[in-house]
C-alpha cells in the first residue's frame, strides 16, 4: 500500500506539471493583450511597457514560467491583474462556496441515483424497470445548464419556491468566520441562515445531480443485475430470504465497488461543470471567477483557477485509488 500510494503520488505530481505547462504556454499564445485592456484612453507605449514589467509580461514565456513556478512553490500564485488582489486569496475565497455546492450536487445524486438502482433491480423485468431507464434517458440527454434553465422557469418564475441568484440573502446577518457558509451554519445552530442557504444551492445542486444521478442509476443496475446471478445470492435465496434483503445485503456491497471509482471520477467533472451552473444561477463560486478571468484575460487568476481544478482532480482521483484498494481484497492482496 506504501509503495502504491507513493507511485499514485508521483504520477499525480508529474500531472500537476503537465497541466501548468500546458495551461501557461496556450493562455500566452492565444490572441488578446491583457495589458491593453488595463490602459485607459491615451496612454502612451512606456505607459504598456512599465505594466508589462510589473507583471512579467516583457520577458519570454520560458522565463515567465519558471518565474511563476518559483512565486507558486513559495505560495505565491501571483497578482490578479483585473482585481490587483493576490490570486490564492481570490481563489481560496471562491473554492467553499462551489464545493459546497459540487458536494451537495454529488449528495443527491448518489441518493437519487442510488435508489433508482435498486428499485429497478428489485422490478426488474417489468414496467417500473422499463420506466427506471426512460428517466435515466431523460436526464442523461440533457446537459446541466438547460436542466438549470427549466429548474429556473418551473421554480423560480412560474412557481416562485427557491431563489434563483446568489448565494444567500442581502438581508440576513451573516456571522460567518469562514467561507463554507453551509457547514458553519450548522454548527452555529442558525437554521434559518441554513435553510436561506439550501434555498438558494438547491436549483443548481439539482441542475447538476439529475445527468450524474442517471450515470450512477445505470451503473450500478447493471452491475447489481450481474451479481444478482452468482452463487452466493443464490444461497442466500435458498435460505429465504426475501428478494429485497438479498439485494441490499448480498448483492449490493460487491455491486457498488464500480460504482465508487465512477462517483469519484465524476465528481471531479462535477465540479467543473459547476462554471456555467454558477455563472447562470449567478452564484457567486469558483467557476464564476473563471468566466470573469477569461473575460478579462486575467492570466495570473486563470493559472490560479486551472492549477487548483487540476489539484482537485488528481487528488480526488488518488483518494479513489486507494480507497478502491482499501474495499477490495483481491487488489489488497495482489
Amino acid at each position: 500500500m506504501l509503495r502504491r500510494s507513493l507511485l499514485r503520488l508521483a504520477s499525480t505530481l508529474v500531472t500537476l506539471l503537465g497541466v501548468a505547462v500546458i495551461v501557461f504556454v496556450v493562455i500566452r499564445v492565444v490572441p488578446g493583450n491583457p495589458i491593453a485592456m488595463m490602459l485607459p484612453p491615451g496612454a502612451t507605449p512606456e505607459d504598456e511597457l512599465r505594466l508589462k514589467a510589473l507583471y512579467g509580461l516583457d520577458k519570454s514565456i520560458a522565463e515567465q514560467f519558471f518565474i511563476w513556478l518559483g512565486g507558486v512553490l513559495r505560495g505565491d500564485f501571483g497578482t490578479s491583474i483585473s482585481t490587483r488582489q493576490p490570486v490564492l486569496g481570490l481563489v481560496l475565497g471562491r473554492l467553499p462556496a462551489t464545493l459546497e455546492l459540487s458536494v451537495m450536487a454529488l449528495v443527491l445524486a448518489v441518493v437519487w441515483g442510488g435508489a433508482l438502482a435498486l428499485i429497478g433491480t428489485r422490478f426488474r423485468g417489468g414496467r417500473t424497470e422499463a420506466a427506471v431507464d426512460v428517466g435515466n434517458g431523460m436526464a442523461l440527454s440533457v446537459p446541466d445548464f438547460l436542466w438549470g434553465l427549466v429548474l429556473i422557469l418551473l421554480f423560480g418564475v412560474l412557481w416562485p419556491v427557491f431563489h434563483i441568484s446568489g448565494r444567500i440573502s442581502p438581508s440576513l446577518d451573516l456571522p460567518f468566520t469562514t467561507n463554507f457558509y453551509l457547514f458553519e451554519s450548522v454548527l452555529r445552530l442558525r437554521f434559518d441562515l441554513w435553510a436561506d442557504i439550501v434555498a438558494h444551492m438547491f436549483m443548481p445542486a439539482v441542475a447538476l445531480a439529475l445527468p450524474l444521478a442517471a450515470i450512477i442509476a445505470q451503473l450500478l443496475k447493471q452491475s447489481l443485475k450481474e451479481t444478482m446471478h452468482l452463487d452466493y445470492v443464490t444461497l442466500s435465496r435458498t435460505k429465504g430470504y426475501d428478494e429485497t434483503h438479498v439485494i441490499t445485503r448480498d448483492a449490493l456491497p460487491n455491486a457498488v465497488l464500480p460504482t465508487l471509482t465512477l462517483v469519484g471520477v465524476q465528481f471531479t467533472f462535477l465540479i467543473g461543470g459547476t462554471v456555467i451552473i454558477e455563472r447562470l444561477f449567478s452564484y457567486e463560486g469558483l467557476g464564476n471567477m473563471a468566466i470573469d478571468a477569461v473575460i478579462n484575460r486575467d492570466l495570473p487568476l486563470i493559472q490560479g483557477i486551472v492549477i487548483l481544478f487540476a489539484l482537485i482532480f488528481t487528488g480526488v482521483n488518488l483518494i479513489v485509488d486507494l480507497l478502491y484498494t482499501v474495499l477490495n481484497p483481491r487488489l489488497r492482496h495482489a
